[in-house]
């Protein structure tokens, strides 16, 4: 990918272009294949490289490990897929009943503000990869050196014209744009490039939107889009006309009634914020069924254990290899959103709760923070968070970076922390061991293969509460419940005898249950 703010002047003619560029020109407005447009040239200051998949995705595509299980649900989502390279255009009217759709064709735009330029195309990079998960192929992308958006149409005036070229040049139908931008930056950029223009914000909302199963994620995921579309709305002609009062037409009130109506845009906006109201008390209502099940686990003093990190950095598969949960797994951001919880024990028998969550990307959405609050305090209530990150990624640091930017913001940067660093069979050993370098815990895996899952489940049962009341105990033989607790996953035994009076322990056990035992505690 390159980025090359010198273009040929506005006024330039075709002659100033090679033959190869013309015959690029030529076969891209006569839709020929990909390939052919690849051979030839890519518009002078667009970005190449964003052809196929998308390079933040891992290149890790082929196949499961056993730990995975059947995955059906994987099966499901892709029961009914788009296909790339059907056109929905019609050449002749007899073709109306063979028609296919295809995949919507979308060009990137980013600003590079500040960083460097490698951070400038890892980021347009991973839009490329979010794009291709909500359904749509990448046919290009630019990049503009700026110190800051332009007000009116985020790109520079010049920029957006080159915008509107590449557009028509590649047949794209859709422009998504690396940033948030504001409901006058929308308008303006599309007046210019006549085509759908969406942001960064926008598209992770759509992608949230596909991949929502459960009731809750469902209703949470409606309410982030609802808040980003509340100050959005537009409206003109007939949304802008008042509601009639007094006796005008058949919609008069009689008197009393006259004024200055409702418009329909003022009606759009209030229906929206009652959806919203009753979106809140339906996600406030699911609420004490989560918390009854957390008390318990607290009740009983059940270590919990977050795997956090960022989206396609390989959380699921790690949670499938640690547990068999056969949960989804899919080489695309955001694969999976609804929590799974799962309980696992330490090699020495110490029981804990694994919670998989929802994954993190740069600059997520304030709507889904606050949306998917409810969610993230799995993380914010665990005793240990599992870091996951992927360390095939370019940019491993930025990853970091930005998952303890969400942490921070639902206040889980206290809990202690280990680095985990998969997908090591794809990784570079100098950026491995960089990161270790970095942080102060770190265990390196890889969930495809197994390899490093040993070291991990030490450091989790070193890192986990564990028992912490040492226990000399002499349980009657008639007792045998007692000493089936004991071997429970609440108590680690230390020491067992078989003595005449009965069973001997010396035991660690929890809080809770040591006033239970007091009545066996050996006094000789």
């Amino acid at each position: 990918m390159t980025i090359n703010n010198s273009r040929p002047a506005a006024g330039s003619t075709p002659t100033d272009l090679k033959p190869e560029e013309i015959q690029g020109v030529i076969d891209r407005i006569l839709a020929k294949e990909d390939a052919a447009v690849a051979k030839h040239s890519v518009p002078v200051g667009t970005t190449s490289g964003l052809r196929g998949q998308a390079q933040a995705l891992s290149a890790q595509t082929a196949g499961h490990s056993d730990a995975d299980g059947d995955q059906q649900d994987l099966q499901d989502r892709r029961a009914l897929r788009r296909v790339a390279g059907l056109s929905t255009e019609l050449e002749d009217v007899t073709e109306v009943e063979y028609r296919q759709l295809r995949l919507e064709r979308v060009v990137l735009a980013g600003l590079w503000t500040e960083g460097t330029a490698a951070d400038a195309e890892n980021s347009l990079k991973e839009l490329a990869a979010l794009a291709e998960t909500a359904g749509s192929e990448v046919l290009d992308g630019i990049v503009q050196r700026r110190m800051k958006p332009d007000p009116g149409t985020f790109l520079g005036s010049g920029k957006a014209q080159e915008l509107k070229d590449i557009v028509m040049a590649t047949g794209a139908d859709t422009v998504i744009v690396d940033s948030e931008l504001s409901p006058s930056q929308r308008r303006g950029l599309e007046d210019i490039v006549k085509v759908k223009v969406i942001d960064r914000t926008a598209l992770i909302l759509d992608i949230f939107a596909q991949h929502a199963k459960s009731r809750e994620g469902k209703a949470q995921v409606e309410l982030a889009q609802l808040e980003y579309l509340l100050p959005r709305l537009r409206g003109w002609g007939e949304s802008m006309s008042r509601q009639a009062g007094g006796q005008v037409g058949s919609a008069g009130a009689g008197m009393g009634s006259r004024g200055p109506g409702e418009t329909k845009i003022e009606l759009d906006r209030r229906k929206i914020r009652t959806r919203m109201a009753k979106l809140r008390r339906e996600i406030a209502g699911m609420k004490p069924a989560r918390e009854t099940k957390r008390a318990n686990r607290q009740r009983n003093q059940v270590p919990s254990v977050a795997i956090a990190g960022y989206t396609n950095a390989g959380k699921s598969s790690l949670l499938n290899r640690l547990t068999d949960a056969g949960v989804l797994v899919e080489n695309a951001l955001f694969a999976t959103l609804d929590p799974t919880i799962r309980r696992a024990e330490t090699p020495d028998g110490i029981g804990y709760t694994l919670a998989d969550t929802v994954g993190f990307v740069r600059s997520l959405p304030t709507q889904l923070v606050e949306a998917f609050r409810s969610t993230l305090e799995e993380v914010a209530d665990a005793d240990l968070i599992l870091h996951v990150v992927d360390a095939s990624h370019p940019d491993p640091e930025g990853q970091i970076a930005a998952v303890r930017s969400v942490l921070a913001d639902v206040d889980a940067r206290r809990i202690p922390e280990i680095i985990v660093l998969n997908k090591a069979d794809a990784a570079d050993p100098f950026v491995i061991e960089r990161l270790r370098q970095r942080e102060p815990r770190t265990v390196v895996v890889s969930a495809r293969t197994g390899e490093g899952i040993d070291e991990l489940l030490q450091a989790i049962s070193e890192g986990i509460p564990r028992p912490g009341v040492e226990l000399d105990l002499l349980v009657p033989y008639q007792r045998g419940d007692v000493v089936s607790r004991l071997h429970s996953q609440d108590a680690e035994i230390l020491a067992l005898e078989h003595e005449e009076d009965g069973t001997h322990l010396r035991v660690l056990v929890r809080d809770a249950l040591a006033p239970e035992l007091e009545q066996f505690v050996n006094h000789a």
